[in-house]
């Protein structure tokens, strides 16, 4: 009976933690909502501190992750292991928003307002890789701190990994179902011409509370039923690990392919490291799934799926820097560059770490769990290293890119001044106030113009193309005339196009690169001929120009894309094997206005290989 009676205690006493632990959580969440709000609202109105980049930035980024952290901690972290690492916390955050704020990198805004004022906020890279930072630190922690060592085992950081991701994952799900109710509320009482529910959900003082509220309820709940975490988690990994045979498949079948294929192909794409570096991460992903913490029973072709993605990560990791090498070698650095140089070096450390554990027969990648571990840890180092000065990729970038134009590598007239105004923070500004004063060398008033142009735009105008003194398009040369031999009328070839506004304009009439084949014609039967135009880079349509009184070509006609992505269509127009059929139906003529009736054409009739 004693001991019935000492359990009893024991759950009304774990009850009434929780409900306490509980009650914190959920004022932690509503004080986040409110001063979250209170941001917002400033950005919205354009007062302090949104105006302030010391105060705003930091503020932000530390209200976003820090309370996260701090309902995580709660009934987890004794109460000073709890202080120690949320002052660490605080510190790398301010370490990251302030130096965010000082580089002035506020072309990529978290927040904005509908009049697009200067206001302040983090970057949304910042923002972003904050949060990756500190979930992994989190885990860390966690995992430290349940088993009283600075290192734990591989099992800990597994369950506790693992449980922090499914919170967070669930967590941001309930929000979202939570609003969809909300919603569907609003439209039920707009049944009944009761509007106050919808008014309610256009205001933020409402919403940004709520979310913050709602999530933090989600971590609470989550995290006391960890048997249900545990078991999405168990269904969750099963249900990957068995996609890692098909991504085993296709990425084998990927670099068995590059001996006939070429690489040239691959560089072409000019994004090919980043999908190898997401091939990559997809593998690490699905390996873990099925590895899990080195304890579960895995079935065979699992076993086999799992060490054959541990020998591939290698290969699409060199081909990744390969193709990052070739980048940088044609056009040097920038921040992007930067970031999947570092995302690389992370990417190698898994892959020969993987490739050693593929090796060991005898433990089936028992030494997986080894390689996670410090890999966590190159993590954090990468991230404090990219979002400090010590490897800052805008200062990187803008240095490479100075470089190359005091070499000689880059042109005058093909440098890139946007990168330095709009990616490149205060040191791209700063190098384009020494571009500005440049008074000696070739191209020293090229540049000193170019520089003082982009100067002269502001934050809002980062998608608007500035005006630069380039040579003009050789129109005859973009274009493939047909028939073979035809010339195209004086008229048109003499026609300044870059002043023609038309949408509908091919690129082969305005920039270097744009391609067309141009077909003579007599559409109209007048005696004259008109121009088909169809670009060859990317059929996007033709267009027919026929001459108006004035002397002056404008587009009279289009031809679908259905018709001119048809490859076998085009290559009949090239060989003249074609005629010029009156329309089936005549034209409408109502009001002094003509009215054409397009013919319907059945979707088997539009095929391409019913064309002969």
């Amino acid at each position: 009976m004693m001991g019935g009676a000492m359990a009893q205690n024991e759950i009304a006493l774990e009850a009434e933690v929780s409900r306490r632990v509980m009650g914190a959580r959920l004022a932690i969440g509503l004080l986040q909502g409110l001063l979250l709000y209170w941001l917002y609202a400033s950005a919205r109105d354009v007062a302090w501190p949104a105006t302030a980049p010391f105060a705003m930035v930091p503020l932000t980024a530390v209200l976003l992750i820090l309370p996260v952290l701090l309902v995580s901690c709660l009934g987890h972290l004794k109460p000073r292991q709890a202080v120690v690492w949320l002052l660490v916390a605080l510190a790398v955050l301010l370490a990251f928003s302030l130096h965010d704020a000082w580089r002035d990198q506020n072309t990529q805004p978290l927040l904005s307002n509908w009049e697009h004022k200067p206001i302040y906020s983090p970057s949304v890279l910042m923002v972003f890789f904050s949060a990756v930072f500190f979930f992994i630190a989190h885990t860390l922690v966690l995992a430290g701190a349940q088993e009283g060592r600075r290192i734990a085992s591989y099992n800990t950081y597994f369950e506790t990994g693992w449980k922090l991701a499914i919170q967070l994952l669930f967590s941001a799900f309930f929000v979202g179902a939570l609003f969809f109710v909300l919603l569907m509320g609003s439209q039920l009482f707009m049944l009944v011409k009761l509007k106050f529910l919808q008014e309610l959900l256009r205001e933020s003082w409402f919403n940004v509370p709520v979310i913050c509220t709602a999530f933090s309820c989600a971590m609470h709940v989550t995290d006391v039923r960890p048997a249900i975490v545990r078991g999405i988690r168990t269904l969750l990994l099963v249900l990957m690990s068995w996609i890692l045979p098909v991504a085993v498949v296709l990425v084998t079948g990927f670099i068995c392919s590059l001996p006939f294929t070429g690489l040239s192909a691959l560089w072409e794409t000019r994004h090919a490291t980043s999908v190898l570096l997401g091939a990559a991460a997809v593998l690490l992903v699905l390996i873990n799934a099925a590895f899990q913490n080195g304890e579960a029973i895995v079935a065979l072709p699992l076993r086999v799926g799992a060490r054959t993605a541990a020998m591939l990560i290698l290969p699409v990791t060199l081909i990744g820097m390969y193709a990052l090498g070739l980048r940088v070698a044609q056009y040097g650095w920038t921040s992007d560059r930067v970031i999947a140089a570092a995302c690389l070096l992370v990417a190698a450390f898994y892959a020969v770490g993987y490739l050693w554990a593929a090796s060991q027969y005898d433990t089936w990648l028992m030494p997986v769990s080894t390689v996670n571990v410090w890999a966590a840890f190159l993590v954090l180092a990468v991230l404090l290293a990219l979002f400090t000065p010590i490897a800052d990729p805008a200062r990187i970038g803008v240095n490479s890119q100075m470089a190359r134009l005091a070499k000689g590598k880059t042109a005058a007239a093909d440098f890139d001044f946007r990168y330095l105004r709009f990616e490149g923070g205060r040191y791209g500004r700063a190098a384009l106030e020494e571009l500005k004063q440049r008074r000696t060398g070739a191209d020293a008033a090229v540049l000193a113009r170019e520089a003082a142009a982009m100067l002269a735009l502001d934050d809002r105008d980062r998608w608007k193309q500035p005006t630069r003194a380039t040579a003009p398009v050789s129109v005859a040369d973009n274009l493939t005339v047909w028939p073979s031999g035809a010339q195209l009328p004086a008229s048109f070839l003499a026609q300044k196009w870059e002043t023609m506004q038309d949408h509908l304009k091919p690129d082969c009439l305005s920039k270097r690169e744009g391609k067309c084949d141009a077909f003579l014609i007599d559409a109209d039967g007048d005696g004259k001929p008109e121009v088909l135009l169809i670009e060859r880079q990317h059929a996007g349509g033709g267009q027919v120009f026929a001459e108006s009184a004035d002397g002056s070509w404008k587009v009279a006609a289009n031809l679908a894309y259905s018709d001119i992505s048809c490859k076998p269509l085009v290559e009949k127009l090239r060989k003249g094997e074609f005629t010029l059929a009156t329309p089936r139906f005549k034209e409408l003529q109502v009001g002094g206005r003509r009215v054409e009736l397009n013919q319907t054409v059945a979707p088997e009739d539009k095929a391409c290989d019913k064309i002969r």
